[in-house]
Order: structure tokens, then C-alpha cells, then sequence
């Protein structure tokens, strides 16, 4: 019933939006094309075109099965290279989380630019996670790879991991923040009575971290490193950001940095991948990034 020959004679039709058109474009009489496409009516019991002396238009049921055989027939096309690239050991599949703070879609489109051009048959699926979420997305979802993960050690024996750098950090606030009105200490105390700015961690299962919050003081939580910094900005909060991020902001005049009792410590990121099941894919990302190869660069800007 749906053989290939029948179907491709079907979406020519559909394309083309005539009989004798399609049967030009597939070297086929009119008569040929008419026939194939009555027998296909005919097999399933439904109407795939509405004729007129004009033209020919397609049914509901002919939408339907358009967007089918599209499908169909491009898994059928690409099927000798699946097969191919799965026999040589790359991955159908590779999904890859990616840490708020080293996430850019300039980033992930270099990388995936390299990935689709070496591996066409490979299907990608990229996420963005917070803090413990990248580790909790590796370990318990199905991904292959994180970019980012927090510290220098492995959380499983099946695990590897490949040091990045460390994020340094400065603390910041609005230069028209009333904590930045004074030239006084910052101390605790004066601390406490303002918001502190916070990206909510995105982990499950695993415990979850908070950046920097004094005990008793407001937080606001916010989904994602872009808005953090907004919030900052606009006065309603204060907080650390990575200090290549706001550098160019403190230089701007958008934002100053200021000195606390307790300053944040150097976060260490790493690449971390699973050793069990990772294919010839797995392997390409982890040598760019072990050779810091311009394909990731745009990964790194955290730690410039």
C-alpha cells in the first residue's frame, strides 16, 4: 500500500499541485501517476485529492498523510548513513548539559555548527542547567556529556572529568544602590538589610546550592544569568557575579564592585562525561575542549 515508489509519486503530486506536473518532474505519463495514486485511494478507503478541471488540492486526510511521508520517506533516505555511522560507533543520539554560567547561544551554535558538519546523522539535544542541576541532569537524566559541572572530582565512578578553570568572582551592586552611597565598611549587619540576587539551583535529586545569602536576608531568585545581572542593574538587589561578566559593566558605569567581610571563593567547572557509553561524538567534544580549540571558545568566556 505504501510502497516508496507510490509515496514519492504521492508527495510530487502534493507538491506540484498537478497530475501532469508531477509526471514531468518523475518522467512518468499522467496516466501512470492518475493510476498509482487511484490504487492508493483505493487501498486505504480515503480520498487524498480533491480534483477539479483546474486543479487538485489535497484533503484532510491527505494533509495528514503529506506530513507523513515527508517523514517517512526522509528517515528511508537517510537510513544507509544511520546505518553507516552506527556500524563505525557514533552515537544516533548525544545530549549534552550545559551550566547557566558557560551557556551562550553563539556558543552552542559554534559547536553544534562543527558537530552537524562531522556528524549529519546525529541527532543533538542541548539543556541548560544551575549549580547542582548540570550534575543532576548527567547522573540521573539520559546525557552523554556536561559542560560545566561544579568542582574538580567526580560524583560516580563511571564518570570522567576534564578541569576547565575557575570562575573568579566580584561583588556587585547599581551605583545608585544606597549601600554604594556610603564609604563606609560593608559590613554584615548593613548587608543583611538588602536583597541578595540568586539564580535558583535547577537540581531534583540532588541537594541544592545557594550562591551567597546572609542568614536572615531576602533573597530573590531569579531562572537564569542574564536576568541576575539585569537585577543588579536596576538597584533591586546585590550579589557576585563572575568577574569577566561584569567587568565591562563596571567599566560601562552600569555597575561597581565593592569589597565584603566575606568574599565568594573561586568556583572550579569541569567537563564531565560518562566513560561507559560515549561513542566517537563523546570523544571529539572532550579532545576540542582538552585542546581548547576555537569550536568552544565561546565556553570560556567565564574563566578569560
Amino acid at each position: 500500500m505504501f510502497d516508496i515508489e507510490t509515496l514519492r509519486t504521492f508527495l510530487c503530486i502534493a507538491e506540484t499541485g498537478s497530475f501532469s506536473r508531477a509526471a514531468e518532474r518523475l518522467c512518468k505519463t499522467t496516466a501512470t501517476i492518475s493510476y498509482r495514486i487511484k490504487l492508493l485511494e483505493e487501498n486505504t478507503g480515503v480520498a487524498l485529492f480533491c480534483r477539479t478541471t483546474r486543479s487538485v488540492s489535497l484533503t484532510p486526510a491527505g494533509d495528514h498523510l503529506l506530513a507523513q511521508a515527508r517523514e517517512w520517506l526522509g528517515w528511508i533516505d537517510g537510513m544507509s548513513g544511520e546505518l553507516r555511522q552506527i556500524n563505525d560507533g557514533i552515537e544516533r543520539q548525544v545530549n549534552i548539559v550545559v551550566n547557566n554560567l558557560m551557556y551562550s547561544p553563539l556558543a552552542v551554535s559554534q559547536l553544534l555548527a562543527w558537530l552537524v558538519g562531522r556528524y549529519p546523522f546525529t541527532q543533538f539535544h542541548f539543556s541548560r542547567q544551575i549549580y547542582m542541576g548540570v550534575w543532576d541532569t548527567l547522573l540521573h537524566d539520559d546525557f552523554s556529556l556536561a559542560i560545566g559541572v561544579t568542582g574538580t572530582e567526580a560524583l560516580s565512578d563511571t564518570i570522567a572529568i576534564e578541569p576547565l578553570g575557575e570562575v573568579q568572582w566580584l561583588f556587585v551592586m547599581s551605583p545608585t544602590h544606597p549601600l554604594n552611597q556610603s564609604e563606609a565598611p560593608l559590613t554584615e549587619a548593613l548587608l543583611r538589610r538588602y536583597p541578595a540576587v540568586n539564580i535558583a539551583d535547577s537540581a531534583r535529586r540532588l541537594t541544592k546550592r545557594v550562591a551567597w545569602r546572609l542568614p536572615g536576608q531576602k533573597e530573590i531568585l531569579v531562572p537564569d544569568i542574564e536576568t541576575k545581572v539585569a537585577a543588579h542593574i536596576a538597584g533591586v538587589g546585590i550579589g557576585f557575579l563572575p568577574l569577566p561578566l561584569c567587568q565591562p559593566l563596571i567599566a560601562q558605569g552600569q555597575l561597581v564592585s565593592r569589597a565584603i567581610p566575606a568574599m565568594r571563593a573561586a568556583s572550579p567547572l569541569s567537563l564531565a562525561w560518562h566513560t561507559a557509553h560515549s561513542g566517537k561524538v563523546v570523544e571529539d567534544i572532550v579532545g576540542l575542549f582538552q585542546q581548547r580549540r576555537p569550536e568552544i571558545r565561546g565556553f570560556m568566556t567565564p574563566f578569560c
